[in-house]
């Protein structure tokens, strides 16, 4: 069908996360539940940077950046599925779903790129403290949040704008819970091989770029914190670039598996359950795993709480 199909008072079909009568019920009240949890976490975060002048420093400005995008990446999927399992109408506009498509690919752009600056806080803090101040400026950290929004931006829009101009065929069912570029794919009526090497290549420059500076900075930092004489030193280094390591490895693994395979190697409940993992787990875990389980923050908590 040519592109004439193309208006914006079509509509796509989206499918449930998993289609079992009871687990609808369950699903729906889990999935709640988590984004609730993940909503206040990062509230509650944005909040204590923002009120205690102890944590503003460049570590916690790129945290409070992270959780502010963390709120509206689990917002931009998670509504519009939960009232799908409260409706029969299962359909998204076709302007609804471009929209869609823009922001989610913004915000995880966004994330993916701010996590490997992060890493490089970390690094400096821990690697060159006496430089620490003249590295990370106030300006610096604009700098790179500016970045890490700009490029994101950019390469969602360009996106976007090509997949919402191709011809869809008459099927209009989207095997996924959300609109996201790998699963509209299927539904183009024209070969599609050509441009999906330009999806592999942003993933791999904003997916597996940021996850190998993550990986190199961290692998520099333990051993620098090694050669320290202090076991506590030792075990607390450790345990919080490990828990760090999980988290940004679940974000990072679960996307660039879906963003790097050709469409005809992807199957509709494999890519739920990594969407699953990449929209809903990590923006739930990140403010545990970074910054509300350290004593800076916990102490915020305490001052606030009086």
């Amino acid at each position: 069908m040519g592109t004439g199909n193309q208006s914006l008072g079509t509509e796509f079909t989206l499918l449930d996360l998993f289609q079992h009568g009871r687990m609808n019920t369950l699903l729906f009240v889990v999935i709640a539940i988590l984004f609730l949890v993940a909503l206040m976490g990062n509230i509650i975060l944005v909040h204590l940077i923002r009120v205690d002048t102890r944590l503003h420093t460049p570590m916690y400005f790129l945290l409070s950046q992270l959780s502010a995008i963390d709120m509206m990446y689990i917002s931009t999927t998670v509504p519009k599925m939960e009232t799908n399992f409260l409706s029969n109408s299962k359909t998204i506009s076709f302007l609804g779903c471009a929209v869609q498509t823009f922001v989610f690919l913004t915000l995880g752009a966004t994330e993916a790129l701010l996590l490997g600056f992060m890493s490089y806080d970390r690094y400096v803090a821990i690697c060159h403290p006496l430089r620490y101040p003249v590295l990370m400026t106030k300006k610096t950290c604009w700098l790179m949040v500016m970045c890490a929004w700009s490029s994101g931006s950019v390469n969602a829009l360009v996106h976007t704008l090509y997949v919402f101009q191709l011809p869809f065929c008459r099927s209009r069912l989207i095997k996924h819970f959300f609109c996201e570029v790998p699963s509209l794919m299927p539904l183009v009526c024209q070969d599609t091989s050509q441009y999906e090497y330009t999806v592999l290549l942003s993933g791999l420059i904003i997916l597996l770029l940021p996850f190998v500076a993550i990986l190199a900075s961290y692998a520099r930092v333990l051993t620098v914190v090694f050669q320290m004489s202090s076991n506590k030193g030792q075990t607390k280094a450790v345990s919080t670039c490990s828990s760090h390591l999980v988290v940004a490895s679940l974000f990072y693994t679960t996307t660039l598996s879906t963003y790097t395979r050709p469409h005809y190697l992807h199957s509709p409940d494999q890519d739920n359950i990594l969407a699953v993992f990449y929209t809903i787990v990590t923006p739930l875990l990140n403010p545990f795993i970074y910054s509300l389980r350290n004593k800076e923050v916990l102490g915020a908590m305490k001052r606030l709480l009086g």
